[in-house]
């Protein structure tokens, strides 16, 4: 039995990714977009400067190495647009009573807010895992936590540019938001 012609494969039109549209940005607009993820003018540029990254995994190992390059006046910077993490909505009371005393412990300590990176947490268990990191956390000496801090930042910062760039609002962006109009 013989077939007719084959008709040809459809194909879907191009539909520009979100990277595509980040490497395609102007500058500013750009920029703007990182300074979402991590509040360094500094870093912000010299990712936006390398532009375009050909996947996602190429633009996050540029975000890393550009954190690990600021300088101890880029990190306060970027430290001082941070802010505590969101606590889920049905965090009993106590919870936001011995989050605040601890905050207000390890920001007297450290001069500068808690930060953590929660993504891999779970719902139910961020409450508690945030108490423990910052009650542990206070014990650091404050060189030892700025590294600390540092890292968090950087992993924050990778997480917050793959949830915009993936079109997600999962919990690096939810709960570690940078602070409004900082």
């Amino acid at each position: 039995m013989t077939r007719g012609t084959t008709l040809p494969a459809h194909q879907l039109p191009y539909l520009p990714k979100p990277l595509d549209a980040f490497n395609t940005a102007s500058a500013d607009e750009a920029r703007t977009l990182l300074l979402r993820c991590l509040r360094s003018p500094r870093w912000s540029d010299r990712i936006a400067a390398h532009r375009p990254y050909p996947d996602l995994d190429s633009l996050l190992a540029a975000a890393d190495e550009a954190t690990y390059d600021l300088s101890p006046a880029d990190l306060s910077e970027a430290l001082a647009g941070e802010r505590l993490p969101e606590l889920p909505e049905d965090t009993y009371s106590a919870a936001h009573t011995a989050l605040g005393a601890a905050h207000a412990a390890y920001e007297a300590r450290f001069g500068h807010t808690f930060i953590i990176y929660l993504g891999d947490i779970p719902q139910d268990e961020i409450i508690d895992h945030l108490l423990q990191a910052i009650r542990s956390r206070l014990a650091n000496d404050p060189e030892d936590e700025r590294v600390v801090a540092t890292e968090q930042l950087r992993r924050l910062a990778k997480g917050r540019i793959a949830a915009y760039l993936r079109g997600a609002r999962n919990r690096a962006t939810r709960h570690n938001a940078p602070a409004p109009g900082r």
